[in-house]
This record gives structure tokens, sequence and C-alpha cells, in this order.
């Protein structure tokens, strides 16, 4: 047994024994037969009781199992590291005294909210460390939540519990019942009272009466948006019974935290928007109130940022509050117009609406198109009878308040792209036979699929219901709608033309849980993938009589745009001129017998995502074996079974047979290149040794001749010009007459001329050496006395020095006179001197 293999290790796992809890499981049909139609779809209450079930989930390497009332715990990294046997804790929770529906760790992993049909409560989870505790049972410190609203069966039945992932610390837990109302709780400051609530459907008027379906006045399930820069986070989408989507936005948590980057970037997409409102548009009247509430909320969420968070800081979270400055409650919009509608499946009249779930396709990698991609979103709605309609978020919902003045706006819209028929009709039809098809078809009533998002790619959505699993594949549908829209086509022909080929999303059935002999089902109640790094990437499946099926999954790198690779021949535009040679005109010297085209792997070899190509079956109890009983229709079934297989292997054959003579082919092209290098090889040694020396020298001879010609065109050229132009012009003549006048100028018109600048800066010269000798004795001399006066200052009287200041004033009076005589001088002679030694210790004076 491998480390890796989850079915070995989880197979007879005594966390999955239903036997040793309380009665009260054995009292509920593990089953879904018509015996025990009636009973699953019956209630008394005034609402429908969701059939949403999910018992197990995972916390980091943590199992946690609900069975009946009672929470089970077990380390699965010390199980499959081999450190311990294989046992489990029971978390002591007296408060809890309720069948457990759903299970929902919140994002810290320190809580757990569980969920009965009527009932809500939070626990506690032990530390890390636990499994070393002797004793099987665990203490749990555990609260009932809002039990004044779910607290009894005369309350609205809970229809979904999830965790919001912006509240603070991950204490902010939304409760939806089936009566439209959404609650709030945060567990850090109330548990009883609700911080907000959010109503999806209005208030009833007692004293009217209005003809409408009850499907219209119970909600089914509710999802979160998501986006990067616009209000997709801040909004919450629900869908009733009928199959009807509204949305409410914005909602933000009362303790929120929230990036930071986001709130920049709903500021820039705010900005935008009234950006392009005020430059003219049809709509501006009536979408100005608007933006300017929108702009309002925003800036009441930039006031909260603390300082150092400004763009382009880096992200990080923010505690933030709702803002209170729009004193209106948010508009409910909706319902939703699917256009086009979607399309009824075959042989199903209409069935309920059971879950919604949106999908974004957000690559933080590609920040090059990061505009076009990040508002791609998906919404898909599940029904009863199987069906899966996926539909397009085109066009975004934004914030919008209550008002009195409020006019009657269009309906949003949702655009439908494909209706998924996951084949529970044609299973339940095809196991049975005509008498007694409308019988088994009435399962459906009690079906309720579930969609689960994947946690490490995207772009795969798992949906589980009464009879199995199936596996959504979005990454072909994503990667061409986003390929469209980055297109620059102002006409949308791009996107008319990838919405034309129509690439649908790949379906592939995962587990089968309907019995053909029985005509039974034991319905899927909990899916969990692990995501942590000590556990393998695979999927855990339970039934209701906890039977678990485990599927090992292969990663795959994240979907992204495909980088261009560089042709083999470059662009002629693009080559510098003998950069490389001329290709000869004519056919190509060498053509590779692969051709130009790559090798397209065959489609049973191009998913390796390890999926199972045809589900596997999972019925009835892990421990009891009954008697296998030979009907027509198990014989109908195994031949359909059979055939599929033999289909099956005759496309796996043929595309092994295609992959290995691609594989043939290529060696005999690697055999072809290698022959062709040698001869290369051989060719480029011919030219590096024999022909090498032939070359050089006609290299050098040819550079001889280029001397040679390089010195007769500049004989040739020089006659030329003497042909030209044999005299001289009167520019030139000028020119040579100015340069003599400026040679007498300087050197003067004979040896003896005293007038010529060399002969008077000669004589300048002469002067300056002749006083500068002087100068520098009487600058010694007055160093000297002022050293002097310096040693003897202190024993000098006033008198002498008086009298010895009036002497050093009239030396210093001469020494100026004789200074301004040389510099007059020098200005005579037009010459530039240094300054003299008594303004040297001066700065000079900018002349400006």
């Amino acid at each position: 047994m491998t480390h890796d293999d989850w079915a070995d290790i989880l197979d007879g796992h005594p966390i999955f024994d239903s036997q040793k809890t309380h009665a009260s499981i054995e009292e509920e049909p593990l089953e879904l037969s018509t015996n025990s139609l009636k009973r699953s779809v019956s209630n008394d209450c005034p609402h429908f009781l969701s059939g949403r079930r999910q018992v197990m989930a995972l916390k980091d390497a943590d199992l946690i199992v609900a069975v009946g009332s009672e929470l089970r715990i077990t380390s699965l990294g010390d199980t499959r590291l081999g450190k311990s046997t294989r046992s489990y804790k029971v978390l002591h929770t007296p408060n809890v005294q309720f069948e457990i529906y759903q299970i929902a760790p919140n994002p810290s992993g320190k809580l757990l909210a569980i969920a009965g049909a009527y009932q809500v409560a939070v626990v506690v989870l032990p530390r890390a460390g636990y499994s070393k505790l002797v004793s099987t049972s665990i203490d749990c410190r555990s609260v009932q939540v809002g039990q004044f609203y779910h607290g009894s069966k005369s309350s609205a039945p809970i229809a979904k519990i999830e965790w919001h992932p912006w509240g603070e610390a991950g204490s902010t837990l939304m409760v939806m019942t089936s009566d439209g109302k959404l609650r709030e709780y945060d567990m850090s400051v109330d548990t009883e009272e609700p911080r907000q609530m959010l109503s999806f459907l209005p208030e009833k008027k007692s004293k009217s009466f209005m003809a409408e379906d009850p499907a219209d006045r119970e909600i089914a399930s509710f999802t979160l948006g998501k986006g990067k820069a616009d209000w997709g986070p801040l909004t919450v989408y629900a869908v009733t019974r009928s199959g009807d989507v509204y949305a409410i936005c914005p909602y933000m948590p009362q303790n929120a935290s929230v990036p930071s980057s986001y709130i920049h970037a709903l500021e820039c997409f705010i900005a935008a928007k009234q950006e392009f409102l005020s430059q003219g548009s049809s709509a501006a009247t009536t979408l100005s109130t608007l933006y300017d509430y929108q702009s309002k909320y925003v800036t009441a969420l930039i006031r909260q940022l603390p300082p150092g968070t400004v763009f382009p800081a880096v992200s990080r979270p923010v505690p933030m509050h709702p803002p209170h400055t729009i004193k209106s409650a948010s508009l409910r919009q909706g319902p939703f117009l699917l256009q086009p509608s979607p399309r009824v499946l075959d042989g199903s009249e209409g069935s309920d609406a059971t879950d919604i779930a949106y999908l974004a396709f957000i690559n933080d990698d590609d920040e090059e198109n990061d505009g076009e991609t990040e508002r791609l979103g998906i919404v898909m709605i599940t029904y009863q009878d199987g069906k899966v309609d996926v539909c397009l978020d085109v066009d975004k919902v934004e914030a919008r308040w209550e008002s009195k003045q409020e006019t009657a706006q269009e309906l949003p819209m949702l655009a439908v792209y494909e209706s998924i028929d996951l084949g529970l009709i044609s299973m339940l039809r095809g196991c049975s036979t005509v008498p007694s098809k409308d019988d088994v078809l009435e399962l459906l009533q009690a079906n309720h699929p579930v969609l689960l998002r994947d946690p490490i790619h995207e772009d795969r959505v798992y949906v589980y219901h009464a009879f199995g699993v199936h596996a959504l594949e979005f990454g072909e549908l994503l990667q061409c709608l986003a390929t469209a829209l980055r297109a620059d086509d102002e006409e949308a022909t791009s996107l008319r033309r990838t919405l034309e080929r129509s690439t649908v999303t790949q379906v592939t059935a995962m587990l089968n849980t309907f019995s053909i002999q029985r005509k039974c089902s034991n319905p899927v109640i909990a899916v969990c993938i692990p995501n942590d790094i000590f556990l393998s990437y695979s999927i855990i499946i339970l039934t209701s009589v906890f039977r678990v099926t485990c599927f090992s999954l292969t990663l795959r790198t994240d979907l992204s745009r495909p980088q261009e690779l560089p042709d083999a021949y470059p662009d002629p535009s693009t080559v510098q001129p003998g950069e490389f040679l001329a290709a000869v005109e004519g056919p190509p010297a060498y053509v590779s017998l692969l051709g130009t085209e790559p090798f397209q792997p065959p489609s049973p070899l191009s998913h390796p995502s390890g999926l199972p190509s045809f589900p596997r079956m999972s019925v009835g109890a892990p421990n009891t074996k009954n008697e296998f009983i030979l009907t027509p229709d198990t014989l109908r079934y195994f031949g359909s079974t059979v055939e599929s297989f033999i289909a099956q292997i005759r496309e796996v054959l043929l595309a092994y047979r295609t992959t290995e003579a691609r594989a043939d082919l290529q060696r005999s092209e690697v055999l072809r290149q290698q022959e062709k290098c040698a001869v290369m090889m051989k060719k480029v040694e011919e030219l590096k040794c024999s022909r090498y020396g032939d070359a050089e020298m006609r290299v050098q001879k040819i550079m001889e001749s280029h001397k040679a010609l390089t010195a007769r065109l500049d004989r040739t050229l020089q006659s030329l010009m003497q042909q030209a132009s044999p005299e001289l012009s009167e520019s030139e003549t000028k020119w040579f007459d100015e340069l003599r006048r400026m040679k007498a100028e300087v050197l003067g018109a004979g040896r003896y001329d005293e007038a010529s600048l060399a002969a008077r800066i000669s004589l300048l010269k002469r002067e300056y050496d002749r006083n500068i000798s002087n100068l520098k004795d009487m600058v010694e001399k007055e160093l000297q006395r002022k050293k002097r006066l310096s040693d003897s200052a202190q024993h000098l009287g006033v008198s002498q020095a008086f009298e010895l200041g009036e002497h050093s004033n009239a030396e210093r009076t001469k020494i100026s006179e004789l200074e301004k005589e040389v510099v007059q001088l020098a200005s005579q002679l037009e010459l530039s001197v240094g300054r003299p030694p008594s303004q040297r210790d001066k700065p000079e004076a900018v002349s400006h």
C-alpha cells in the first residue's frame, strides 16, 4: 500500500462506522427508493425542507465527520504516515442535540459551523495534538446560534450556511433560511442576534391575494460573487426553487477585513464610469444619481484606510465597517432574465432548482490582459432532474439602493451559454422496464444536486447528488472566451466566432450510487478535496450508508494564454541587411517528415486529469453482503456497461496506434536529421581545412586590389576636381586673403615689427618677470613684519601701534598704486594677467 492510496487508508476506517452512534440515525432512510420516497420529500412545515447535505469536512490534515448528532475527528496526516492506528476522537458537544446535515469550518480553522434541519450551532475545534490524548472523547465548547430564529421546527428550515471570506478573524457566519432571510452572525460579538439581515423575498401582504407558485417564495441556496475591480465581491446571489435568481449589492460584513487593493481598484472603476458618463451618454440623467451614490459609498470606504495603504502600496487586509453615509438599504435586484431561455431536458416537465455557484476566471500571473479576463464570470444553477444551466455574467451587478423615487429599472440579465444534462433521466429510464419507468423517475423528487468548487483548480466544479458525482471542466470554455475578449475587435467578430464554435463543458461521471437490481440509490452526502501540502491531491466521497470512495487526481498547470513560440524562419521585414544569407529560390533543401503543424495527442490521452473514464460503482453498505439476483435489468445494464468499456478500449487502442506511429515517424526523422547533420559537418570541415588556404589567399588578393583601387580613385577624383574648377573661386580668394591678414597681425610684417601681437606679448612678459621679483620680495618682507608684529604686539603701546599702522597704510597705498599701474599696462597691451597678490585671498566677484 502506498502512502497516497486514500482508498486503502480510509476503507474500513472506524470514523465511518454508523453503528456506533445513537439510534436516531437508524430511523432516517439511508437509501433512496420508491418506498422511502414519500418519507424523504414529505414534511409538516410550511416551508420546503432543504436536501442539502455536507457532513464531512477537512481542516488542514484533520478529517471531521458528522454521524447523526455526533462529531468525529481524526488526523489523516498521522494515519498516512503510520504514526497512529485507525482511530478517531469524539467531539463532546452537549448543546448539539439535533441531527447534523451541514458542517463548515471557518477560514481560520478554529471554528466549525453545524446545521440541522432547523438549528444552527458553532463548535470550537480542538488544538493540534489532540490525537495524543488517551481519552476517546474531547470536550469542546459549543454554542447555539440565533435560537430565537433557528430553535424549533416552527421556524424556517436552514437552506445553507457559509462563512464569509472577508469576515474579520473568520468569525462572520451567514445563515440562509428557506423564507429568503440571510442573517449575518458575528461569533466574536453576539451569537443570538444577527448583525445584519438581507431579505431576498418581499414581505407577503396579509390583505392581498395573489396566485403564485409556492416555489417562488422559497430560497434554495445562495452564493457570493467574485471579482477584482468591480462590485462582484460585494454581491450576494440567491436562487429560488422555481429557478429565479436575485442579487443584493452592496453587502459587506459588519466587521470585515477587506484587501486594500480592492478598495483602490473599485475607486478607479467608479471614476471610469463617471468619466464615461460625463462624455454625454444617453443615459446620463438616470445614471448620474446612481454613480454619485456609488462614489459616496467608495469614498466612505477609502476614509477607513489607514496611512501607508495608498496605491501602489502592497495590498493587505484592512478592518472596515459598512458605510452609513447612505441611509437607504441595498436594493434587491431581479429576477434575472435568462437569455435565451434554458432548454428543458427530454423526459422532464421541469424541476426545482437546488443550488447556485459563481465561478470566476481570475489569473494573477497574466497582468498584461487583466482587465479583460477578470470580468469573465459564470453562474451555475443545478436542478433536481440533473440539469445544470451555465450562464455568462456579461453584465455584472452594480450597487443600488432603495429609493422612493426609484423608477422602473430594466431587469438584470444572464446569458445562458449551455444547459448540461447529467444523464440522470436517461439512466433511470434505461435501467427499468416500461411499466415501472415512471415510478423510478419519481426518485428525482428527492434529488438535491450540490455544487462544490475545486480548491486547487478554479475551473473545475463537482456536482454531487442522490445518484453519484459528476465533474465539470470549464477550462477550455474559459480559455476560448478569454482569448476572444482579448482580441481587439470593435465588431466582436472574434467573440461571435467563439460562441458559434460552441466549446462545451467537459462532463465526467465519477461515481454511480444507483443500484440497477434494487431500484434504489445511496445518495452522496459529502465530498471533500484535500488542500494541504502534506496530503496528496485527491477527492473523498461519502454516501448515505457511510461508504467512502476515493480518487487520486492529477495536478496540472494553471490555465493561461500559451506563450507564442518563435518561428523557425525569421520575418523578412525584421532582418537587418547582411545579417543572413538570402535564401535560394526554389524548393527547400530539406523537408521534414513531421510536417509544419505540431502533433495533437488523441482525445483519450490529452486530458490526464485523474478522473475516471467510466463511473465507479458504490452501492450498498461497506460491511454488508447481499445475494446477487440476475434480472433482465441487470443484464441490460451489464450489456451497456460492457459496450461502453469495449468502445473506450477501442478508442484507447486507436490512440495508442496513432501515438506509436507518430513515435516511429519521429525516430525516422531523428535518423534523417543525424545523417543530414553529418553531411553538413563534413562540408564545414572541408571549408575549414582544404579550402581555407585558398579562401585566405583570395581574400588577401582582394584586399590588395581594394587598396590599389582606392589610390586610383583618389587620383581620379583629384583630376576631376582640377578639371571642374582650375582657378580659385571668389569666396576661396577672400578666405585666403583673410588668413594672410591674420598672419601679418599676429606675427608682424617683419622680424622687428613692434606692433605685432607676438612682440607685444614678449614685451609684457619681460616687464612681468622684472616686476614680479620685487613684488615677491615685498610680500616676504610684509609677512616677516606681520610675524614680528604678532610676536611683539603684546609689548607695544598705543602710540607705537598707531605709528606702525600709519606706516603700514602708507606702504599698502604704494603697493595698491603699483598694482594698478601693472594692470593698466597689461590692459594697454591687451594681455590677461593674474589677480594681484593683495586680492588673491578675497573671493572673486561674480558679474551679472
